[in-house]
């Protein structure tokens, strides 16, 4: 039998991916779906631990082989996607399949799963906050940082349609409640 879909959206720097490794870390029966992407790979990122780093062509490829369950074109050129080689994966495991994906990203597979699924939206506290995030990160220049902080406010125009909205202000706050509502729907 196949297990329940938890994926988790949001604006860049909104913390879902801190709130998905704590989650790891606890005794629920969940394991991290790889993305893929056509992004380079940042120095400490590991291929196939954070995300199966594809060249564009080969990601295109894998998108006519109708090898994705869902993907994106997140900024021109720049693809992110998820395998469906990734569930069965985990699945085999015996486990939930949980997903860090772009807030499009996680509408869908909450229209190909709508009973299995259960969609997270991570929200950051403000615009502002999410600003002082993503400058203590050190990733970005002035204009990536503008093109990310107008992307977040179209991603938040989207969170009406997630399950649950979960207000990132604090993670030792935050985690523990998601961790309670994931528990509940795995044994729905």
């Amino acid at each position: 039998m196949n297990g329940k879909l938890i994926v988790f959206s949001a604006p860049s720097g909104a913390g879902k991916t801190s709130i998905v490794h704590r989650l790891l870390k606890t005794d629920l029966p969940l394991a991290f779906s790889v993305s893929a992407c056509s992004r380079p790979k940042r120095p400490e990122e590991v291929y196939g631990t954070d995300y199966y780093f594809l060249s564009l062509e080969e990601f295109k490829q894998r998108i006519d082989n109708h090898e994705f369950l869902e993907w994106e074109e997140v900024y021109p050129g720049s693809y992110y996607g998820t395998l469906k080689s990734e569930l069965d994966r985990i699945w085999q495991l015996g486990k939930h399949v949980v997903f860090d994906v772009d807030v499009i990203g996680g509408i869908n597979i909450k229209k190909l799963y709508p009973q299995e699924t259960l969609s997270i939206f991570v929200m950051p506290p403000s615009i502002d906050e999410l600003e002082v995030r993503l400058k203590i990160r050190g990733t970005e220049n002035p204009e990536s940082l503008k093109k990310r902080l107008d992307k977040a406010k179209y991603e938040i125009s989207f969170a009406d349609q997630f399950d649950y909205q979960l207000l990132n202000d604090n993670l030792d706050r935050s985690t523990p409640e998601i961790k309670e509502v994931i528990a509940k729907f795995i044994i729905q």
